[in-house]
């Protein structure tokens, strides 16, 4: 059997990790019908053609592709509609001018992205519900999760990533990330082999040198000394120990908390030391023994 080359082993990872991403997180389940965001670069439509796939094993679960024309100059959406028509997901096609919206508010050297996205999102809850879906499919990796989580770290002090899922302020719908344990690198390979159209950001993609980009360079020059270092932060994501961090309200929540909810572990009986006297004592008052009520023989040095 020849062996799999890069791509095939990439897009076997990524397989492999969405189908444990969605049972883990119960992401999805017979009968959603779900809106897959599909903004055109290889984040969302590697979730598209990999969703397509797990579809297969559940087909009571619908799948609607939503790309939106934020009509950036020199956008040409051709070559993606063309694309999409290859797909076995119904899709459309909307239009708003947001980039115009994003340009009249911020100055010039502002970050755009997260205005942008803001709009952007408010415009998909608005087709989400128009189309009846229940759930919007993000197309978020696990670098992203990583880099929001060090940037609110450092910028805002405060410990937040991009979590799996999350409702909506209003209940609506469910915010689902299949992807949010799947490797950058791999999506790159995955997006190279199938050859998608992708099409460039000329918001984000004009904003050189961001502190998401520094934050990107920063984790590859750490993994030079550790390899594992973005799979080692991922799962201390999901490895919170809350009696050791500083939220007060965190602490009393877990303090609370079921007692099926991670029961705390048992351990063995502490072994009493049999003599754990002072080699020096001086000038201090002794206290009775715990068990007899007696005050010990202070021993001479």
């Amino acid at each position: 059997m020849p062996a799999l080359t890069q791509a095939q082993a990439a897009t076997r990872r990524l397989e492999r990790t969405l189908r444990r991403t969605i049972r883990r997180f119960d992401l999805l389940a017979p009968g959603d019908r779900v809106l897959v965001a599909v903004s055109g670069g290889k984040d969302s439509l590697t979730l598209l053609d990999l969703l397509e796939t797990w579809q297969r094993g559940t087909p009571s679960v619908e799948l609607i592709a939503v790309h939106l024309d934020q009509v950036q100059p020199g956008y040409d959406g051709r070559a993606l509609v063309e694309f999409l028509q290859t797909r076995t997901t119904p899709f459309e096609i909307l239009r708003e001018d947001t980039y115009s919206v994003v340009v009249d508010k911020l100055g010039e050297g502002e970050r755009k992205c997260s205005l942008c996205s803001r709009l952007r999102r408010g415009i998909l809850y608005t087709a989400a519900e128009r189309l009846g879906c229940n759930k919007l499919a993000l197309g978020h990796h696990r670098d992203d999760s990583l880099e929001t989580f060090l940037l609110n770290a450092f910028r805002a002090g405060r410990l937040q990533a991009l979590p799996p899922k999350y409702p909506t302020d209003d209940g609506r719908f469910e915010v689902i990330r299949p992807l949010v344990e799947c490797a950058e690198s791999d999506i790159v390979l995955h997006a190279e082999a199938r050859g998608f159209p992708i099409l460039p950001c000329n918001v984000c993609g004009s904003e050189p040198d961001s502190e998401r980009d520094r934050i990107a360079r920063l984790l590859t020059e750490l993994e030079r000394d550790n390899p594992n270092l973005r799979s080692i932060l991922l799962h201390a994501l999901g490895n919170v120990r809350p009696t050791h961090l500083f939220d007060l309200d965190l602490t009393r929540a877990w303090a609370a908390r079921p007692s099926e909810i991670r029961p705390a572990a048992a351990h063995e009986p502490r072994q009493r030391h049999a003599r754990a006297l002072p080699v020096w004592s001086e000038n201090f008052p002794a206290r009775p023994s715990p068990e007899s009520g007696k005050t010990p023989a202070t021993e001479a040095p």
